[in-house]
């Protein structure tokens, strides 16, 4: 009994740490949670899901989210609106009431198992706020497979319009939109260059009339070049032209670099992929660990310290949240996790800090599935900006971080889901064949400028709508619930 009862004393008192009860997920069991609460769902139609992102249209909020390809037992799940199967692509759910999120359209994408098909990555700017654009259209930009990227007008979100189509790719993935300029950085397999992945930069202020600026990637991947090949792009961050620089992470689990650069000298320098040119927008790189990548990339300039506010200099920072993602199942790698870098002095950027779930608190490396960090939300509405981040973390859920002192971020929050009869298993070779088991996998996760944290499940579990509960309402500055 005094056991039982200490337990429970830890857990109030640490708030999602890792004392966190160690159990294998089954159906119809209560979701695990600290200090954050379930207020809505929908399972997107047992698809796997990649990026959500939550637009406030008109008097509505509409979440658009994209899908990786199906599995190898249902490669294209039937749509019970249409009654067909379709390969999984973009869907569109109205989450304006998030306790009752209403689904309503979902629009195919590539043919393709896994990475290898779906429409992974969606943006979304008002045709109002681009600055040749249409002002009764709302534009969707998406990735489609591996093969294009997509521009949809989707002012009826129930009847979405294709736009625009920008092809010919070998790959496709993370991209990055800034609706006031127009400016996209489209995650690309341009055919000539030697890398998976790289950037291809447009102008998309007329989403009718895309006009490409530039190639851009690291030297060794442009074309004609020899030698070793850099580590892949997986994504850039633009601050815009008020803060003028884009932030590139690169090599997702291993070999990660932060890069960043000049966004005047990207989008206007010189143009050729020489590597001389390559160079000329960099301001500096930080190199990370062989075993750790840059999945996101995620700045937070100006931050003031509380620690540091009595001090003559340095009492605010510029910091970039870097997010590495796990890609094997069961720990079969080293640990990714969240690291926070100060880039004050631009050209000498400095990892500060670090935060992980520890294992132990769920035998997480037990459950099945992947362990690990993979996101953050981006959305840098002033309600959690530079106050709160959540990291969607697999099998461990998402997890709310203070992150006022970047110097020292602290978990105040967790949310596990509930397994359901459609979440998909996830396998590891064993001697004699194969081992699986069914455990949560959130992938992503966003916010939206009321508050609500979005999440969503790569083995099919679908969208979870969340709040803060407790004491991280307070660190948010949210009123009490």
């Amino acid at each position: 009994m005094f056991r039982c009862v200490l337990t429970a004393a830890v857990l109030v008192l640490f708030a999602g740490s890792a004392f966190v009860h160690a159990q294998k997920q089954t159906i119809g069991a209560a979701p695990e949670a600290s200090n954050m609460k379930l207020v809505g769902t929908n399972d997107l139609q047992a698809r796997s899901a990649y990026q959500p992102t939550i637009h406030h249209q008109g008097d509505r909020w509409i979440a658009y989210i994209g899908h990786h390809g199906g599995t190898d037992d249902v490669p294209d799940p039937v749509n019970p609106m249409t009654g067909q199967a379709e390969p999984n692509g973009t869907s569109i759910v109205d989450v304006t009431d998030p306790a009752h999120p209403r689904y309503l359209r979902h629009l195919p994408g590539q043919a393709g198992k896994y990475e290898s098909g779906g429409a992974q990555m969606v943006r979304v700017c008002d045709g109002t706020g681009l600055p040749k654009g249409d002002p009764n259209a709302v534009y969707m930009l998406r990735t489609f497979g591996s093969e294009a990227h997509e521009i949809w007008n989707v002012a009826d979100p129930a009847n979405p319009v294709l736009i625009t189509r920008l092809g010919g790719l070998k790959d496709t993935h993370k991209s990055w939109w800034e609706c006031d300029t127009g400016v996209a950085y489209l995650v690309s397999g341009a055919p000539d260059w030697r890398t998976r992945r790289m950037t291809q930069v447009y102008d998309l202020s007329d989403p009718a009339h895309p006009q490409k600026i530039r190639d851009f990637g690291l030297p060794g991947q442009e074309p004609g070049s020899t030698g070793a090949v850099p580590t892949e792009l997986h994504g850039p961050i633009s601050t815009g032209p008020a803060g003028n620089r884009v932030y590139f992470g690169y090599g997702t689990d291993k070999a990660g670099i932060l890069q960043i650069v000049d966004r005047e000298k990207l989008l206007n320098g010189p143009k050729e992929p020489t590597p001389d040119n390559l160079r000329y927008p960099e301001i500096s790189r930080l190199p990370m660990s062989a075993f750790n990548g840059a999945h996101t990339t995620f700045p937070m300039l100006d931050m003031p310290v509380a620690e540091f506010a009595e001090d003559k200099d340095g009492k605010t920072r510029d910091i970039v949240m870097i997010v590495d993602e796990a890609i094997l199942n069961e720990c079969g790698e080293a640990r990714q996790m969240v690291w926070f870098a100060d880039v004050t002095t631009e050209t000498r950027p400095m990892m500060i800090s670090s935060y992980t779930v520890p294992e132990a608190g769920g035998q997480f490396c037990q459950r099945g599935g992947r362990f690990g960090s993979h996101s953050s939300n981006e959305s840098m509405a002033p309600v959690y900006y530079k106050k709160m981040a959540f990291i969607a973390f697999f099998n461990a859920g998402v997890r709310a971080l203070d992150i006022r002192d970047p110097y020292h971020p602290r978990e105040v929050g967790y949310f596990i889901p509930a397994i359901t009869q459609a979440t998909d298993k996830r396998c590891i070779p064993v001697e004699g064949g194969e081992r699986c088991k069914v455990a949560i996998q959130t992938n992503n996760v966003e916010t939206d400028e009321r508050g609500y944290i979005y999440i969503v499940d790569r083995a099919n579990t679908g969208l979870h709508i969340l709040e803060l509960t407790g004491p991280a309402r307070a660190v948010a500055g949210l009123p009490k619930n």
